[in-house]
This record gives C-alpha cells, structure tokens and sequence, in this order.
C-alpha cells in the first residue's frame, strides 16, 4: 500500500475509503464506541471532522407551542372523513372545541364515537380532512410532525413499551432523541419511576418482567421524562383489572395535582371521566360533540337523551362525588384492639337476639381493620385475621356524600367508618344521617339553580336581589 493510502487507524481502510467516515471514540466505561462524527475531505485534501452536536430540541424552544406556559388546545370546526364516495365515513363530524390548560379533559364516549381520532389529530398521528388544531394560536400543521409530538406525552392501551429495553431506556427515549446523553436521560428516568409509584431497583427490569399495572406506570413515566406540558392519555388504565385501576387513577390524580399538565384524556368509563375528569366532552357515534361541560354538570344536566343514556340512570348516585360530606354527625364507637380477646359479654343485655353484634376492631395506630361479631368469638381468644369481615370505604374529613353512603352501606354492621386526615378511627355515621345530608344538598342546590336561572333572566340592576334568594 502506498504511503498516502496507510491504513486508517479507526477503519483499517485506506484514505481513498475514508470519506464521510462516522469516527467512534472509546467510552471506557460503558465498555462501548459512540459515534461522534463524520470524517472527509475537505477541497485541499485535509481531513475534517464534522463533531455531531444535539439538534435543538422543540422541548427547549421557547417558540415551541407545546413548550408555553399556557398552553391551549382548539379545535376549530375539525373533520376526519375516512373513505371516498359512498363509502365516506365520518369518523369527526365538524368538532369545536377548546380545552383549558393545565386541565384535564376527558374525551368519553362509546366505541367508534370519533374520540381517538380526535385526540390524535392534536399531535398529527391523524391529519384532519377540514378544519384546523391549534396549540396556542399555532396551526399544527405548520409545525414539522417529528418535532411536535416530540413536545407531547402520549400514553396508550397497554403501555407500548419497548420489549428489548430496560425499563430506565424506555422511559429515556425521548430526552435521548431530544440530545441528552444517556447518563443524563437515565437519571431523570430513575426520579420518574419514584414519582409513579416504582422502586427503583425496576429500572434494570425489561417490560416482560412487570405486572400489567407497573407497565402502565412505566408508560406514564416515559410520557413525563421530557417534562412535556401537554399529555395524550389513550384509553392507558383500561387493560388492568379494576383494583390495579382505581390504583393507577389515584396516582394519576396525585401526579396531575403537582405537575398541572394539559392533559386529554380518553376512556369509554363515565365513571373513570368522572373521577378524573375536570370537564368531560361526551361524543356520539359519528363523531359529534354531544355535550363539553363540568362532570358535575353532565350528570346534573344531560345535554340530550343520548347523554342521559350513556351516563346512566345511576347518575343521581355518581353526582354525589362532587358534594363534600361536611359535618355528618360522628358517633362513638367501641372498638377492640387487634391481639385483643373477645367474647359475648360485650354485647349489651338490650341487643337483638339471635342477630350479629358487630364490634370494630382496630390496631395500635387506632386504624380500622375490620368488624367481628362479638357472638361468634370464643371467649378468651386472641383476635387474629381470619375473625374479621372487611368494611368498604372510610370516610375521611374531604370525603364525599357518595363515599360516605358507601361506607355505611358496604359495612357489615351498617355504620361506616369515620377517620381523621392521618387515617385514625374517630366513630362513625349512619345511612339515616348520610341520607339526610344528600337531601339538605339537594335542596340547596335547587336553590342555587333557581337563582342562577332568575338571575340569568334578571336585568342587570336585579342581579344581587336573585342571589340573594341563596341562603348563606
């Protein structure tokens, strides 16, 4: 070989093979190559190293619409006809909308209403055939696909996690694609699996290795790594079983409350909209917009007989999560210590014969544990497991009317049980009282109804006399 075409000390090729080279450098640590350029031949002859440097990524890019403070999502009389001629389906028919920032708001409705087409027109996965999406004023159609989506979180059925990636790796993707290395990238992705619930000894585990339900975090942890403020929720809680779900919903509200992402959510469960849901677009078949109100108003006041169908006929019932408990009247309770015997002396001389005489036990952080039937306990022995039967839900000082008739009704001795912030046992309430706390509200709400309805029609001047209809 000729003294100018000696091997390349990276390539083992000659001079004349060594344009447009990618060089490697060693990484001894990672006990790997990572490819830090491009090698050519510049006019004169000479070797020139072009160093790769990280694109400017729309996450960092303050003109960015996914990256303002106050992000807003419109659609703006949005369209999704698929098919031609007779056979023209509209999966979107002329949807309007404009979702708040910093909210979330859930898209329901039953299958093939156009709700995920509509969600995923916001980060182009679906074009739309007329009309526009806008983030902030910002036609997405003027911003380049890659990079957009780049700028919104998006979380689907079943995870959708990379099989051949560890758990920290796939959380990463997306800082990685965005020029952060991967020391820095992984980093970020250990906090996020603490922030979902994880330990963090998972982040060496491949998705395989997980339950159905950690998957599902690991998927919300990946949609957050970039910090994106606008998330797309598709259907992500639906493939678990119900408990793994209620589980995910309240680690998703408690996420939601500290970060304030916008965030579009999409479920066919009006009580998953209900529960999470801070305005709620119910869509018919076709793709109409049948109502975008308030959970509260949705079940209050259906838009239409459609509505009213699809939130069901228990509505009544689902509309008392939204009316705090308040001050329901505790009572005393007695209570056993877990370890503790007991035996039928317990029971009072002027309880009913022949019916269970339920006693609530508790441990030694006076937390409730379950209720024994003091008559099927054998006097002198220690109270283990197996002799208590499990109440349902407790209710706590923010608690709503709904979950305190389920406690009283879900209890084994009809009264539910009352805690303080910290979870102790402080008594507890009765169905009677819980029903006549729901009445109370319902009255007052229809007070606030009719002022609302005189105050709309009233002249300006007559404004303060309708409210003042409101009790105080």
């Amino acid at each position: 070989m000729a003294a100018g075409d000696q091997p390349d000390l990276l390539t083992g090729q000659g001079a004349a093979a060594q344009l447009d080279h990618h060089v490697s450098v060693a990484d001894h640590q990672r006990r790997q190559c990572r490819v830090i350029g491009v090698l050519s031949l510049n006019e004169r002859g000479r070797a020139v190293l072009d160093v790769f440097r990280p694109k400017s990524s729309p996450l960092h890019d303050r003109d960015h619409p996914a990256r303002r403070e106050t992000t807003v999502i419109n659609f703006d009389n949005a369209s999704k006809i698929f098919g031609e001629g007779d056979h023209r389906t509209a999966a979107v028919d002329d949807l309007t909308i404009e979702i708040p920032t910093g909210k979330i708001t859930v898209f329901v409705g039953p299958s093939g209403c156009g709700k995920t087409t509509s969600l995923r027109m916001i980060n182009r996965m679906i074009e739309p055939t007329s009309g526009t999406v806008l983030i902030d004023g910002v036609d997405t159609r003027s911003i380049d696909a890659p990079k957009l989506r780049r700028g919104i979180g998006y979380v689907i059925q079943n995870a959708g996690l990379f099989p051949h990636r560890t758990v920290l790796d796939n959380i990463a993707t997306v800082p990685v694609l965005d020029g952060q290395s991967r020391k820095a990238a992984r980093a970020v992705a250990a906090e996020l699996l603490e922030r979902v619930g994880l330990p963090g000894e998972m982040g060496r585990r491949y998705p395989a290795q997980l339950s159905g339900g950690q998957q599902q975090r690991v998927g919300v942890a990946r949609a957050l790594a970039a910090d994106p403020p606008v998330m797309l929720m598709d259907e992500p809680f639906s493939a678990v079983d119900p408990v793994v779900r209620a589980q995910l919903q309240d680690e998703f509200t408690r996420l939601q409350a500290e970060l304030g992402k916008t965030i579009v959510f999409v479920t066919h469960d009006i009580d998953e909209a209900v529960k999470l849901g801070d305005a709620i677009a119910v869509f018919a078949v076709g793709g109409r917009l049948a109502q975008y109100a308030t959970p509260a108003e949705v079940l209050s006041h259906p838009a239409d007989d459609f509505v009213a169908d699809f939130v069901g006929r228990d509505r009544g019932y689902r509309a008392l999560s939204f009316t705090v408990a308040g001050n329901l009247p505790v009572r005393d309770e007695p209570i056993l210590r877990m370890g503790s015997s007991a035996d039928p002396s317990l029971i009072p001389p002027d309880a009913a014969a022949g019916e269970p005489y339920w006693v609530l036990v508790v441990d030694d952080g006076r937390q409730a544990r379950g209720w024994v039937d003091a008559r099927r306990v054998t006097g002198g022995r220690s109270l283990d497991l197996e002799d208590l039967v499990l109440g349902g839900s407790l209710v706590g000082p923010l608690s709503s009317l709904r979950t305190a008739l389920d406690a009283a009704l879900s209890s084994p001795s009809g009264r539910g049980v009352a805690i303080d912030a910290d979870g102790r046992v402080t008594g507890t309430v009765e169905a009677r009282d819980v029903l006549n706390a729901i009445e109370r509200a319902r009255v007052a709400q229809g007070v606030l109804d009719g002022a609302d309805q005189r105050a709309a029609g009233a002249p300006a001047g007559d404004a303060d006399q309708a409210a003042a209809a409101v009790p105080s």
